[in-house]
This record gives C-alpha cells, sequence and structure tokens, in this order.
C-alpha cells in the first residue's frame, strides 16, 4: 500500500508585547574592580606571564630557583596576585560579572521575522525571499520499501537503475529483476547461468526499452525488455565490469582491469576506443548531459574527466580525493558541472568546472560517499553515506547547506536511482531493502496538504513492504 506520510508544517508563535519596556539600561558594577583594572591597563609588564629564558630577558629581583622552575613561578604569580588584586586576577578587564537579568516577558518579536526572510548563506534577510523554501521539511520515513535479498554488499559495483518508463532495475547476485513503479509488477528479466557469477552493473538505455548489465564474467549483455529477449553480449575486458553509462548509441564500460572501453552498439565490431588511465578498479562512470565529456572514478583514488572524440588521454586528472571515487553526478541545468564523492578515508563531496578543472566546494561529510543525485527542480542534492549513519544528506545547491537527512537504512546506502518524474528518490543498501522517498515534489505546498489530509501517521514498514523476489 502505498501511503505518503504526512510532512508536518510549522506555526510560528508570538507572545504578546509586554505592557511597559524600559529604554534604558543601566549596568551593575557592583561586581567589578575597577582599581584591579586600572592596574592592569596601566603596568608595563604582566605578572603572570613567565619570566623569558634568555638571561637578558630575565627579571632582576625574582629569585634565580623561582625563574628556573615554571611550576614555582605559577604557584609565586598566583599568590602575589591573590595578595595584590583578590578575586579579580582571573577576569577580563572591564568585564560585567553579573548578567543584566531578561523580562521574562519579553520576546524579540522581530527576531522571527528575520529568520524567516533570510536567504540560506547570507548575512542579510532578502524580503522578497520564499518563506516555504526556507521552512521546506524532508519526509520523515520512505513512500515504499522493497524486499531485496542475495543484494551483494559491494562498494564499487553499481546495481541499481531507473527508466524512463517508470521501471526500477535491481540487480540481486546473478538475477536481473524489473519492478514497475506505476503497477507494481516485478519481473525477472535474466539468471547468469553459473552460481559463482553474478551482475555487476546496471544501465537503462535513454529510451527505456534496453538495458545493459556487466557481469562477473568480464561481458557486457543487451537485453530488449519490451520483447525480454537479448539482443547481444560484448567482450573486451579482462575482469568484472563494474560500471555502466551511456551516451546516445555509445556505451562505455568501467571494470576491474583499469580500463574503460566505449562500445557503438549498433556495429558489429562495437569496440570502438579503449581508455587507460586509471591504475585500479574503475568504479564511478557517467557521460555528462550533452554527451561532450565523461567522468570516470577509480579505487586509485582518480578522478578522469575525459573529452569526446578524445581516447589517448584525459583532459583533466584530479588527485584531491584521498579515497576510491564512486560517486558522480553532473548537474542537469548547468553545463560542465560535476559533483564527485570520496570513499571511507576521504567523505568529501566535491563540485567540479569541468572545462578548467577548478574545485569549486569541498564538504567533509563524516562518512563514506557511497552515491550521488542532483534535483533540476529544487537545485538540490543528495548523497548516500556508510558508516556510522547509513543517512541520506540533502544539499542546496550553490551554498552547500545541508538541508536535512533522511534515516531508515541499518547499513550503508550503496545505490541510488532518481524516477522519471524527478521526484522520487530510490535507494539500495546493504540491509536488503530498497526505500523509495519523496524527496522532490513537485508543488510543495500541495503535497504537504494533500499528505495532512491523508491522515496523518503513516502505516507500519512492516505493511508497506514488498518482496522482489
Amino acid at each position: 500500500m502505498n501511503t505518503k506520510r504526512p510532512l508536518h508544517s510549522s506555526t510560528m508563535l508570538m507572545s504578546p508585547a509586554p505592557e511597559a519596556i524600559g529604554d534604558r539600561f543601566i549596568p551593575a558594577r557592583g561586581g567589578m574592580n575597577f582599581e584591579a583594572a586600572h592596574y592592569s591597563l596601566t603596568s608595563a609588564t604582566s605578572v603572570a606571564s613567565f619570566p623569558f629564558t634568555k638571561k637578558e630577558n630575565t627579571h632582576p629581583n625574582i629569585p634565580t630557583s623561582v625563574v628556573r622552575s615554571p611550576a614555582v613561578w605559577e604557584r609565586y604569580t598566583s599568590s602575589l596576585s591573590g595578595v595584590l588584586l583578590g578575586e579579580s586576577k582571573a577576569t577580563k578587564i572591564l568585564a560585567y560579572k553579573h548578567k543584566a537579568p531578561v523580562l521574562e516577558t519579553y520576546q524579540n518579536q522581530m527576531k522571527t521575522l528575520y529568520s524567516a526572510n533570510k536567504k540560506p548563506g547570507t548575512s542579510t534577510p532578502s524580503l522578497s525571499s520564499n518563506v516555504s523554501s526556507s521552512t521546506r521539511r524532508l519526509p520523515s520515513g520512505p513512500e515504499r520499501v522493497l524486499d531485496a535479498p542475495g543484494l551483494r554488499d559491494d562498494y564499487y559495483l553499481n546495481l541499481l537503475d531507473w527508466s524512463v518508463h517508470n521501471v526500477l532495475a535491481v540487480a540481486l547476485g546473478r538475477t536481473l529483476y524489473l519492478w514497475n513503479a506505476t503497477s507494481s509488477k516485478i519481473d525477472m528479466l535474466f539468471e547468469m547461468p553459473e552460481d559463482e557469477d553474478s551482475i555487476t552493473s546496471v544501465s537503462w538505455m535513454a529510451d527505456g526499452n534496453t538495458i545493459a548489465f556487466g557481469t562477473s564474467s568480464n561481458e557486457v549483455q543487451l537485453w530488449d525488455v519490451t520483447q525480454s529477449r537479448p539482443l547481444r553480449v560484448m567482450r573486451g575486458h579482462h575482469d568484472r565490469v563494474s560500471s555502466l553509462s551511456w551516451n546516445r548509441a555509445i556505451l562505455s564500460s568501467g571494470s576491474r582491469d583499469t580500463t574503460i572501453i566505449n562500445h557503438d552498439v549498433r556495429i558489429a565490431q562495437n569496440l570502438v576506443a579503449q581508455l587507460a588511465g586509471h591504475s585500479d578498479e574503475v568504479c564511478g562512470l557517467k557521460w555528462s548531459e550533452d554527451g561532450m565529456q565523461l567522468a570516470s572514478g577509480g579505487n586509485d583514488n582518480i578522478l578522469h574527466v575525459w573529452d569526446e572524440g578524445r581516447t589517448t588521454a584525459p583532459r583533466f586528472r584530479l588527485d584531491h580525493h584521498t579515497s576510491a571515487v564512486k560517486a558522480l553526478a553532473w548537474c542537469p541545468w548547468q553545463g560542465g558541472l560535476l559533483a564527485s564523492g570520496g570513499g571511507t578515508a576521504d567523505r568529501c563531496i566535491k563540485t567540479w568546472n569541468t572545462r578548467t578543472g577548478a574545485c569549486l566546494h569541498s564538504i567533509d561529510t563524516g562518512s563514506q560517499v557511497c552515491s550521488l543525485l542532483w534535483s533540476r527542480t529544487h537545485k538540490e542534492l543528495i548523497s548516500s553515506h556508510g558508516f556510522p549513519h547509513h543517512q541520506l544528506s540533502v544539499w542546496k545547491f550553490p551554498t552547500m547547506a545541508k538541508v536535512g537527512d533522511l534515516h531508515g537504512h541499518t547499513s550503508r546506502v550503496l545505490f541510488t536511482a532518481l524516477s522519471p518524474d524527478g521526484e522520487t528518490v530510490a535507494s539500495c543498501a546493504s540491509d536488503e531493502r530498497i526505500r523509495l522517498w519523496k524527496v522532490w515534489p513537485v508543488g510543495t505546498g500541495s503535497s504537504r496538504s494533500s499528505s495532512r489530509k491523508d491522515g496523518g501517521a503513516s502505516q507500519p514498514e512492516s505493511t508497506r513492504l514488498n518482496h522482489i523476489r
């Protein structure tokens, strides 16, 4: 049952204005020691500082035994300042000891208005800013939960993708399943013949009718899902194929053999280019929206940006990450903008200008970054993470201020995919659960109203659990 969880809206409450508020502030000076303050301001040297160790800078009137021992000097100055200054020795000059009392009935009535109109990342309020956007609430739980038994707990694989026809593909071990998000129908498309074989990457073609998947037996297979039949098998790698990305009729595959192969699926001799630049497994691979650049991330901690048609060397070799670079996402509304995420030892999300190679942002998330997705409608970025919180985090762009976290998974969130309408994020974790979060609803205000009308609290997760198998 697909039940929406309510998005509670907050109401601003203001206290009534007090009847009488004074217009002057008279400080209480009874706790101040003006004599000690005057002495500290006008004395040439401080009695609390330890004498210089050099002989020419020592104090001539202090015994040598005191000067040579910092501990003895500390006790000496403490006793001396206690006699001279009393209790004021550890206080600041001209500091008020007793804080002025605050009227219990008083509340700054402009504070709420100022905060509500303040744009994130700015120091001044904007009266024209959208108040609802600054108070947007994330869903408190998933819309739906799918059971995914047998999912491989492998950071370097890419086992989830969502087609333009609203079909979610997920590889569970050696079997590829298709779940239609519109009808909730589940189909098993393919199963590897050998028990030791497994599917290691999944990617839909742009038309939504053809799907590609890589295998642990070094192959890339193409299937027509409308007729549930294989189209072709492409070879060329010498190890498992852990990443795939489409650019029209060109399918790029990254492998643990450290190479990237560009396949033209229209011709018999499919291998049209081989890119060599990584020294370890190519676990992240993404073509830009315009098809002009390919980003590749590897277990060698390197991010490469390749120009379309250039196969001899990458345009940029970016070594800013200190761990494996698997999470990659191109901005859908701004050309030449790439986001990348690092593994456990790095924990950072970085954004790049791929026309200049400049790093624009670097945010330490505190945990392994497993995947990244952009929202075109909300101008935000969502990241999935590993230990310790296994959360999804939403970031506002370009400030990279955190909007909030989504919790529910009990182990690292390895893969994410975005629905074709851009509203729902599917997150797949090693807890063998796929959770569907309505993170970016179209028309947030109307969505809140309808969710409140649906009855408030949502159903327990167990009643919304569907089984892929």
